[in-house]
């Protein structure tokens, strides 16, 4: 059936459609142009980074981070199973074996305290996963990968423009990679970032991301021809998406204040509900500020996730459930897991529902999704609203 309240919907704010005629005009659509360089600088300089580099997707990123800190065969690199699959194929790719920790109960992402105990000889990097726009334990997870010499690769995917202490997500780690796929809160239809926050891997990444050529450096007349001088692979975007991209950076801030609105009511509608112990509202630690990237509640089994869904499907909305652990897969299987293993995030899994939230949801329609998640309780949102 067509939803009438889709789980996601596309969108624009500035001057997407102009700049990417600017683009189109200018004579260059392929990437590293004006826009991919203005995107950049205007990341750098709002996010105090060292250095930002557009990439096709944020799995490109994931894919660049693994080359630049020389994860190869036989390495563990440690990461949450409730992620996406990239966070485990970037890796994969390189020879070495995901090593899956356990997340929290409140935040969902990586319980720090577990990080420890699955570090071994082998252990090359711990890549923290900021679900949902809010942030890892960055301070226990940075103190444990210094004291095992690992490096840190943040998954900023659903991160960006949050903060842990006043911290950028992204710049916090060795390398950090963000998304701006259409699901995302700044978006270009598929588009990513990679962020290198040590001087000493910077040109690297830039030779990475031309194919392993040095390219750039030749453009800058610092050297008198390109040629293939590492590993890399074609990781840039078109000047096309980077020109979309950068209208919707421009607005960052419209934006997430808009998210912030629209994540605000859902959580002050359904709280009634949340008090009853019906449902669990997302939790965001005061040292944390997020982008709202999502709002997800959390029922009380997976029979109840798959019944609401059905129920609101049937009144026309579309929710989604989120991950599938990683270490339950079939390529999970394959490194020895199996299930039971990670039982925080077997359960939350099976008990998690997004509802709609997207940029253009409007208030009729935040409403609508919420009467309907109090009808599937059997409850009137009129006898549980505070006076």
């Amino acid at each position: 059936m067509n939803h009438h309240i889709p789980f996601n919907k596309p969108f624009m704010v500035g001057k997407e459609l102009y700049y990417i005629a600017q683009a189109v005009l200018s004579g260059h659509t392929a990437g590293n142009g004006a826009f991919t360089k203005r995107c950049e600088a205007l990341m750098e300089d709002r996010f105090d980074a060292l250095s930002v580099q557009l990439t096709t997707s944020c799995t490109t990123a994931l894919e660049m981070a693994a080359i630049l800190c020389d994860i190869g065969e036989g390495d563990e690199v440690l990461m949450p199973s409730y992620t996406f699959v990239s966070t485990a194929n970037a890796f994969y790719l390189r020879g070495a074996r995901p090593v899956f920790v356990d997340i929290r109960r409140d935040t969902l992402n990586l319980d720090e305290s577990l990080i420890e105990d699955a570090v071994t000889e082998r252990a090359k990097a711990v890549v923290p996963m900021h679900y949902a726009g809010v942030s890892c334990e960055m301070d226990a997870i940075l103190d444990v990968a210094r004291r095992h010499d690992l490096l840190v690769i943040e998954d900023a995917a659903q991160g960006v423009n949050a903060r842990y202490r006043n911290r950028w997500l992204g710049t916090i780690g060795d390398v950090g990679t963000y998304s701006f796929h259409e699901t995302k809160n700044l978006i270009c239809g598929e588009g990513g970032a990679i962020l290198v926050n040590r001087e000493d891997l910077r040109n690297r990444a830039e030779v990475i991301r031309e194919k392993g050529t040095n390219r750039s450096q030749f453009f800058r007349g610092e050297v008198d021809k390109y040629t293939w001088v590492d590993v890399g692979s074609s990781f840039l975007p078109s000047e096309i998406l980077a020109a979309f991209l950068f209208a919707q950076l421009e607005n960052m801030e419209v934006i997430t204040e808009r998210r912030r609105e629209l994540f605000e009511n859902y959580r002050g509608m359904l709280d009634p509900l949340a008090e009853r112990g019906l449902i669990t509202l997302p939790t965001v630690p005061d040292h944390c500020s997020s982008n709202y990237h999502m709002f997800q509640i959390l029922v009380s089994d997976l029979e109840t996730r798959q019944a609401l869904i059905a129920y609101l499907k049937e009144q026309g909305i579309l929710a989604v459930f989120h991950y599938v652990p990683l270490h339950t897969s079939p390529m999970g299987e394959r490194f020895g897991y199996r299930k039971g293993m990670l039982p925080v995030t077997e359960e939350y899994s099976e008990r998690l529902v997004r509802l709609p939230f997207f940029h253009g949801i409007t208030a009729d329609e935040l409403a609508e999704v919420t009467q309907a998640v109090f009808g599937f309780f059997g409850v009137s949102m009129d006898t549980l609203q505070k006076p």
